[in-house]
């Protein structure tokens, strides 16, 4: 019996959130010298600083203007080691330049992860939008993902203490009372969470699917939002979840 509650516990204590994660070397480009930007693809326990290998995925690729074009032919396999990890783990990037001003939405359709810890699969629909040259026109479109969050705040240029909203949207339709999980990128480790309930905090989305968060520093945000599939893979659950990432800076 001690031994069975100790293998529960070890559970629990070992089941972070996981989070899709695409990270760009600068969210906001406005200089033609900085218009070459680096992405890092990867999945990740952001706050707890943990990677874990990631294949490559179904499909990576850019919404601009309107226009939706794959990039997952130039994406390279990048090892990544965070501050916690013994070893690095396989993940992606992308060096892509930014030509015309504009919003650029990059997204990540990955393959199915398995966690044996929760007996279920994991699909994070993650994507992160970087502002070219000036003109805010296009964070607001939606890039048709299974889950998706749609900013109702333009997810660029938001200092500490703004407060950010978006919305849920699962096979286009908006999502009532859903989780949203949300997590610092504590990139350096220097973070310490008091208790195990700071490390993933929680919201709910309102009954039109809508949820709102205020930034308490600066850094980068991952904001998940889950759903259940309705499909099962190998007769196992898939967890399916809409990512935003969103970078917010100190007032100076």
């Amino acid at each position: 019996m001690i031994r069975k509650i100790y293998l529960f516990f070890s559970l629990v204590l070992n089941s972070f959130a996981h989070f899709g994660m695409i990270i760009p070397s600068s969210d906001i480009v406005e200089e033609k010298e900085k218009s070459n930007i680096n992405l890092k693809i990867l999945f990740a326990h952001p706050f707890e600083g943990k990677t874990m290998p990631m294949e490559k995925p179904q499909d990576f690729g850019l919404i601009f203007k309107g226009e939706k074009t794959s990039l997952l032919n130039q994406i390279k396999e990048t090892n990544f080691k965070f501050y916690s990890d013994e070893k690095a783990n396989k993940g992606w990037s992308l060096n892509y330049t930014l030509k015309r001003p504009g919003d650029y939405i990059f997204y990540c359709i990955p393959k199915p992860y398995f966690e044996p810890a929760e007996e279920k699969y994991i699909i994070h629909y993650t994507k992160v939008i970087v502002n070219g040259f000036g003109m805010e026109e296009g964070w607001d479109k939606e890039v048709g993902l299974k889950v998706e969050i749609v900013p109702l705040v333009r997810p660029y240029g938001l200092y500490t203490g703004n407060t950010f909203y978006g919305i849920v949207k699962f096979n286009g339709k908006e999502v009532p009372f859903c989780d949203v999980e949300v997590e610092y990128y504590n990139e350096k480790g220097n973070i310490k969470a008091p208790y195990s309930p700071f490390i993933t905090q929680i919201i709910k989305t309102d009954k039109n699917g809508v949820f709102y968060y205020s930034f308490p520093k600066s850094g980068w945000y991952g904001f998940s939002a889950i759903c259940t599939d309705e499909k099962k893979i190998n007769g196992k659950e898939v967890e399916v979840a809409g990512v935003l990432w969103i970078k917010v800076y100190d007032m100076k």
